[in-house]
């Protein structure tokens, strides 16, 4: 699968790429079937692969689950849209579920991963109710002051905030759960928080060993369990079906599930703010 090149990056990416390192948000590109990541991140996706063959099958269920959960936010009435660590800007992303369904959908992307903000730019060049901000998620000032964000949204109305898998590069010693409170103390009542992570929940030795590749990454990945994650979502009431596997998440069709759907290694959970 051929990928971008030096010459083919856009000029936007600015200086701050390492190119030495393999980039976890362009190895995910990779493995859902982009095209916006280097040699590099393919060779590292290949070696995952090896060890956890079901890598591309987890990737691409964790995508499945952030457009359900849209189209869930859509059906409360969700109309404004905030994504921390959005990635790249692939087919199905959040503002063309959204606004599909709800054309008066507004959407705010946030990475810092150069390659994903410069072809965010370009993909939602023309689309006045999205656009993708260069900034930090572990630093909520920087994300809800930035002028963009303000102009896009209002948080004195609902939002829904998304945080798929975002936090499992994380540790705790930066402390995901203050991190998380600050987004919600932004939070308007009836706003929504949408959170997915690589889990230790029955993780098994291919997962382990792919774990362990992260570690020659830029992020390196930190698994948490069910009741973490529930403990991070504290101040929400936690919606149905709970934290569970991404397939078990309100899916479309029953036959989704399939008969184990813990092999996608990565919880869900979905909740309100009163």
């Amino acid at each position: 699968m051929a990928g971008v090149t030096n010459e083919q990056q856009p000029e936007r990416a600015g200086q701050d790429l390492q190119l030495d390192i393999p980039n976890p948000a362009r190895v995910y590109d990779y493995l859902i079937g982009g095209k916006l990541n280097y040699a590099m991140d393919r060779a590292f996706a290949d070696k995952v692969i090896e060890q956890l063959p079901r890598a591309r099958e987890m990737a691409m269920m964790n995508r499945g689950w952030l457009r359900r959960a849209v189209k869930f936010g859509i059906s409360q009435g969700i109309r404004q849209f905030l994504d921390i660590g959005s990635g790249m800007p692939t087919e199905g992303h959040v503002h063309e579920v959204a606004q599909e369904l709800a054309p008066e959908s507004r959407v705010v992307y946030v990475d810092n991963e150069a390659i994903a903000v410069a072809h965010s730019e370009i993909v939602l060049e023309g689309n006045d109710l999205a656009a993708m901000i260069n900034a930090d998620g572990e630093q909520p000032e920087d994300v809800l002051d930035h002028p963009v964000t303000q102009n896009l949204l209002d948080f004195s109305k609902p939002v829904m905030v998304f945080f798929a898998c975002f936090v499992h590069f994380i540790p705790d010693s930066r402390d995901p759960a203050a991190l998380i409170a600050e987004y919600r103390d932004a939070l308007a009542p009836g706003s929504y928080l949408a959170l997915s992570s690589d889990t230790s929940d029955l993780a098994d030795d291919e997962m382990t060993r792919a774990v362990a590749l992260y570690e020659n990454t830029t992020r390196p990945l930190f698994l948490r369990s069910g009741d973490e994650l529930r403990a991070l979502m504290d101040g929400f009431e936690i919606v149905e079906p709970g934290v569970v596997f991404t397939p078990e998440w309100r899916p479309e069709n029953p036959e989704d599930v399939g008969s184990n759907p813990e092999r996608a290694s990565i919880l869900a959970v979905v909740g309100r703010k009163p």
